[in-house]
């Protein structure tokens, strides 16, 4: 639970139920990864796909999270969809970056924990593996055109700035609100 709740946060908040809603609507059915046939493709996914190791640096025996290979927000606007999601232990679940701003790719990043790792040489399994993940006929990811790709970014990017639009409606009325009823309790 967040301790500082802001604008930006229901604001990101939206942009990832759109994202998943999105994702949905290419899979043709929910993917809630908490219960059902969901849960199941996490499982599955993790387990079997990448033998319940972290798709990254191959660790074993640790708790395994889901990460979304193109990521899951207003800038990447990477769908929550079975076939961009693979397990990551915690360290390697937190995305490298390129500069103080700029997130890696998923490939880059792979490539920066195979090189921090001292594993250079199981970067091409790994990355095969991914890729034979994202288009498998079970789980294989949309393939966007530019456009498309385009569409939905510009959608994030307007439903990211509406919601904060909203709220900051939302704080200027109660101010108007909130004068208003103190006058009017005042001068009873």
């Amino acid at each position: 639970m967040s301790i500082y709740n802001t604008a930006a946060d229901a604001a990101n908040t939206a942009v990832r139920a759109f994202l998943t809603e999105i994702g949905e609507y290419y899979l043709g059915r929910s993917f809630n990864t908490g219960s059902g046939k969901s849960k199941n493709d996490w499982i599955k996914i993790r387990d079997m796909v990448f033998g319940g190791r972290c798709a990254y640096c191959g660790k074993n025996g640790v708790k395994l999270q889901m990460d979304h290979l193109i990521m899951f927000n207003r800038n990447e606007f990477g769908l929550h969809h079975p076939g961009n999601i693979v397990p990551a232990c915690a360290t390697c679940n937190s995305r490298s970056k390129k500069d103080e701003k700029e997130y890696n790719t998923w490939e880059e990043h792979l490539s920066f924990i195979c090189t921090k790792n001292n594993q250079k040489d199981k970067f091409h399994d790994r990355w095969t593996k991914i890729k034979n993940h994202i288009a498998s006929k079970e789980y294989q990811y949309p393939d966007f055109s530019d456009e498309e790709k385009k569409t939905i970014q510009i959608i994030a990017t307007n439903l990211y700035s509406s919601i904060k639009n909203e709220f900051q409606a939302a704080i200027k009325l109660y101010e108007e609100l909130d004068k208003a009823f103190t006058k009017s309790k005042k001068g009873k």
